[in-house]
């Protein structure tokens, strides 16, 4: 599961890294502390005029399907199992038509231990480097909304997860998916459009080599935020 993350980066070291044409909207203000229904930066790819452009866009996290009654149904849709996403009904016309990459520093889960919730923070070997989460992205029409005014069109997005492996297991047992930077313009390619295509890109991805950092159960609480939050505590891992 990924139900919170850290993204403090400025839009310039995103568009960097992930190779961003255009900057769309204003960005999310840093946060040590993402939590559900959070705006969140998603990078995507569209076809326009001579070929694909890839965009950096703001979302508010948690997907939510065109066919939705309201924007609820959001809060139980943060994450989608790579496994199924291709058939369950909420996910299936995102993950064949709007693929995006949500960047992140890293993520929280919670590991028990002795009946007890220890908050874990994981990262990447590097702890400057951006992780690129597989996600999928969603329009809604918020029928509330007068035609043509301002709000109309929600923008959403989920994250991918799958089965953790054996070193991070003992954690959770799932995991996000970790998109390598070999892989990212395939996951975005707006051509792909083959349910065999992209199931065979997902079986692809390989297992992410996360750290686990031990930090403060303050984490907890998404009132709280800052960098103090990733500072590691008592033992790691």
């Amino acid at each position: 599961m990924c139900g919170r993350f850290v993204m403090s980066k400025a839009d310039g070291d995103l568009v960097a890294a992930f190779g961003v044409d255009e900057v769309v909207g204003d960005p999310p203000p840093p946060s040590w502390n993402v939590a559900p229904t959070d705006p969140v930066r998603i990078v995507l790819e569209r076809n326009e005029g001579d070929g694909p452009v890839r965009t950096l866009e703001t979302v508010r996290w948690g997907l939510v399907p065109s066919w939705a009654k309201d924007r609820a149904a959001g809060s139980r849709a943060i994450n989608a199992r790579a496994e199924t996403v291709l058939e369950r009904p909420t996910f299936r016309a995102a993950a064949v038509k709007r693929r995006a990459l949500v960047p992140a520093e890293g993520y929280y889960e919670w590991e028990v231990r002795g009946g007890k919730k220890v908050p874990q923070y994981l990262r990447a070997a590097d702890p400057d480097a951006l992780l690129a989460l597989a996600g999928l992205y969603e329009f809604w029409r918020d029928r509330r909304v007068p035609e043509g005014q301002p709000g109309e069109w929600l923008m959403t997005a989920t994250i991918l997860t799958r089965p953790a492996a054996d070193a991070l297991g003992h954690i959770h047992d799932r995991t996000p998916v970790v998109v390598p930077e070999g892989l990212r313009g395939d996951w975005l390619d707006p051509g792909l459009t083959d349910k065999d295509d992209i199931r065979t890109l997902l079986d692809s991805m390989p297992e992410p080599e996360l750290v686990p950092v031990r930090v403060g159960a303050a984490v907890g609480n998404v009132r709280n935020n800052g960098p103090a939050l990733i500072e590691p505590v008592g033992d790691a891992g």
